[in-house]
């Protein structure tokens, strides 16, 4: 599932097993429009709308990930959004993460990354 969200949090993994979690700076251009909004603001999904060109719905829901799921963070950075904001106030930036999962190799000590399988994955 694709999911855009405004944050990420270890909340939305399970933590039983070691989960390797890539974090990669994208554009705006670079979200899928067929992405479940989980922003659960409706001014921050106002102003993701705009910059992103397409309605994104305030959707205030809990979000566990798999790694079937790829997660597009609207990562805002800045003042408080004033209420009823429909675009970024002067000074503020949304950056545009993808985190993705992968539950690695399932042999991994942590300890020697450079013959890892996943290494890919990781860099």
């Amino acid at each position: 599932m694709k999911i855009l969200g405004n944050a990420f949090s270890l909340n939305m993994v399970s933590l039983e097993g070691m989960m390797l979690i890539k974090a990669t700076k994208i554009q705006a251009k670079d979200i899928p429009t067929d992405c479940v909004s989980v922003i659960g603001h409706e001014d921050t999904a106002r102003v993701v709308s705009g910059i992103l060109g397409f309605e994104v719905p305030a959707n205030r829901t809990t979000v566990t990930l798999t790694e079937k799921d790829t997660l597009y963070v609207a990562q805002y950075k800045g003042p408080r959004l004033p209420e009823g904001a429909t675009e970024l106030p002067e000074g503020a930036t949304i950056e545009f993460i993808k985190i993705e999962l992968n539950s690695g190799c399932g042999n991994c000590s942590g300890t020697d990354c450079a013959t890892c399988g996943q290494i890919n994955f990781m860099h």
